[in-house]
């Protein structure tokens, strides 16, 4: 839809191909519905949220900036706000509003919108575009194709790898496409019994044996098959290429605010207070409830052990456990439960002022079926709006 407001602007003729019932299904649902849809951050900032080839975006980030793209929407009607973490929201925190603003300025530039309209393939003639082709045989000629079709989150949506076979089909290389921005799998039978924690304020650490992959500081989430939550989301987008081919290990440091001797202090006075008592009834301040038991079991003391019998080096053990708290990281969710794909046609094959094909005249790509991926945040969709607009801006 960027793209094509761009395109139109520019004086072109624009035909936008849907292939579902309506405009934005994939928008409607970001933002848990109420669409995050970009960051008010620095340059800087939004340059580092890019997870791969954030290189690649400079060009296209310069012409179609964070700031250009609150403009435009505030211009289309719709109002924004700025929440927690520099993430911009429309004011109704409806996002039918954001996809309505479009809708309007597709009309208003006259850009044919052809809805039910799925696209089966794309045809090149002496190394330029020629035409779209239809299931039923229909074809459609013109100057120029932008591709905008996705990656292979949310099939419901129609992200259903489309890009990548018109891509592949025309010669373009693929990036192996993996879930990115999804939960984590773990092998520990006793993370079942925490599902529904969350877990503030606690950093975790992935490692590969001994090499750090991932360290960071916030909230993670329990569920019945492993890890979810913003620590974890944030972690497959780093960790997600090696846990395909390995198990991996989180560390959660439960007490990131005490290092090791404050920590011990703390634990020490904890027992003092309750020398009489059985170490089960004495850590309940140490952690939430339903903690409490996978704690005292991977303790290795026994829960009926009276507190001022438990020697130094448990208690040492049961504080290196509080900054330690491990587990096995087997496998990624699947795409239906992640937010982005990670993967898509190789960035060295497009122009990154235009988001054409170097291989063939005519044909550009743009958003999600491209080799990129961010944090969350709102910065996949700045990549979205970008690399649309680039393309639609270059066509004349």
């Amino acid at each position: 839809m960027f793209a094509a407001v761009a395109a139109a602007e520019n004086g072109n003729e624009v035909f936008l191909y849907e292939k579902n019932e309506k405009l934005g299904k994939k928008l409607f649902i970001t933002g848990k519905g109420r669409c995050n849809l970009t960051n008010a951050c620095d340059m800087d900032t939004l340059f580092s949220a890019v997870v791969s080839n954030p290189r690649f975006l400079y060009s296209s980030f310069g012409g179609c900036t964070n700031q250009d793209v609150i403009d435009f929407f505030e211009k289309a009607g719709v109002r924004t706000k700025v929440e927690r973490g520099g993430r911009v929201f429309p004011v109704s925190d409806h996002s039918s509003d954001v996809i309505k603003g479009l809708d309007r300025e597709l009309r208003r530039l006259g850009v044919k919108v052809k809805l039910h309209a799925e696209v089966s393939d794309i045809k090149v003639r002496e190394g330029r575009f020629e035409k779209i082709v239809f299931p039923d045989g229909e074809e459609v000629a013109g100057d120029c194709c932008i591709v905008a079709t996705g990656g292979l989150s949310y099939k419901t949506t129609g992200s259903t790898g489309d890009g990548y076979r018109f891509a592949e089909g025309i010669g373009h290389t693929i990036k192996s496409c993996i879930p990115s921005l999804v939960p984590v799998e773990t092998k520990e039978p006793w993370v079942n019994e925490l599902q529904g924690l969350s877990l503030r304020n606690v950093e975790a650490t992935v490692k590969d044996g001994k090499k750090k992959l991932y360290q960071e500081f916030g909230e993670l989430l329990f569920t019945h098959y492993g890890v979810s939550g913003p620590l974890l989301i944030s972690a497959s987008s780093y960790v997600g290429r090696k846990l395909m081919e390995k198990p991996l290990t989180l560390e959660i440091d439960l007490k990131p605010a005490l290092d090791q001797d404050a920590l011990h202090k703390r634990v020490l006075r904890d027992f003092e207070e309750n020398c009489n008592r059985q170490f089960k009834n004495a850590v309940g301040k140490l952690f939430p409830a339903k903690l409490v038991p996978v704690m005292i079991e991977l303790s290795g003391i026994p829960p009926e052990k009276k507190v001022n019998v438990i020697s130094k080096e448990e208690r040492n053990a049961f504080v290196y456990l509080i900054k330690h708290f491990t587990m096995t990281l087997t496998k990624l969710r699947d795409y239906d439960e992640a937010i982005i794909t990670k993967g898509g046609i190789s960035t060295k094959e497009i122009d990154p002022k235009t988001m054409e094909s170097r291989l063939l005249r005519g044909v550009y790509f743009v958003g999600e079926v491209l080799d990129l991926d961010a944090l969350t945040g709102g910065f996949n969709l700045q990549i979205a709006w970008s690399t649309g607009y680039a393309a639609g801006k270059s066509i004349r």
